[in-house]
């Protein structure tokens, strides 16, 4: 009777596990008068009030592979937030108007700044620690990141895979309080010499802590395989930088947490 009771309880801890740690769904929340629809994955632990980072997505809007990212995180300790920037049910059809939406955004910094933040804000409604939040980001997304950084959002560092880097040059370079991590592809042909020269300047003059990782024979668009593997289109994926890049990250939200 014993043997039954304990295999029983055993059974219920494990499902009561299960039922905590698999929480994935999609989110609503808003930004102003805009509605969005991100994705929220919830940390695998037992810590209360776990680190959080919010996830910006590619010019395509949110995906997969930003979501992905999310389930990954979750299982390393972290509460995740695929974020939404365009607004529910907002999806491009193709790249060209993508393009004209992340390129609204980037003329358009102080909306996708706020946007930015309804997605904080939300990752900490959600359960993540309000001290201990990062925001990363893949190519339109990645310069969502940075964008987090020079707004002085509230979290301890921010990371940008193949992202844009620049900005408009009439904005002046501030203090960059953050911690900035940038993994790039050595051979990425849509991120010009200028606009990262005029970055790594900013950097300097912001006196932010910051890390710029190159990664060999990788183009735009190096972490997700949908982009396909023929670099000389400029997007491709890479599976070696991929998983490199990866593994940067982590070591990087491991410093910025502890």
């Amino acid at each position: 009777m014993k043997t039954s009771l304990l295999f029983l309880a055993i059974i219920a801890s494990l499902l009561l596990g299960k039922h905590t740690y698999a929480q994935r769904i999609n989110t609503n929340y808003s930004d102003g008068a805009t509605k969005l629809q991100g994705y929220f994955a919830k940390a695998k632990t037992n810590q209360n009030k776990a680190p959080g980072v919010v996830i910006i997505p590619q010019w395509m809007g949110l995906s997969d592979h930003e979501k992905k990212s999310a389930d990954k995180l979750a299982l390393l300790g972290y509460h995740a937030l695929a974020a939404d920037i365009y607004g529910e049910g907002v999806k491009p059809k193709d790249a060209k108007e993508a393009g004209e939406k992340s390129g609204y955004y980037k003329n358009n910094y102080k909306v996708y700044q706020s946007r930015i933040k309804a997605a904080i804000d939300e990752l900490i409604k959600k359960g993540a620690n309000p001290d201990k939040i990062a925001v990363i980001g893949y190519c339109f997304g990645g310069g969502g990141a940075i964008e987090a950084a020079r707004a002085d959002f509230p979290v301890k560092g921010v990371v940008s895979f193949h992202g844009s880097l620049g900005k408009d040059s009439s904005r002046v370079n501030d203090a960059i309080k953050t911690k900035v991590l940038v993994l790039h592809g050595a051979d990425d042909p849509f991120i010009s010499s200028d606009e990262i020269k005029n970055f790594q300047k900013e950097m300097r003059d912001g006196k932010a802590d910051w890390q710029m990782i190159y990664y060999a024979n990788a183009v735009h668009a190096f972490t997700q395989p949908e982009a396909g593997n023929d670099n000389s289109k400029g997007a491709a994926y890479n599976e070696l930088a991929a998983k490199r890049s990866w593994e940067h990250l982590k070591l990087f939200l491991t410093e910025i947490f502890q």
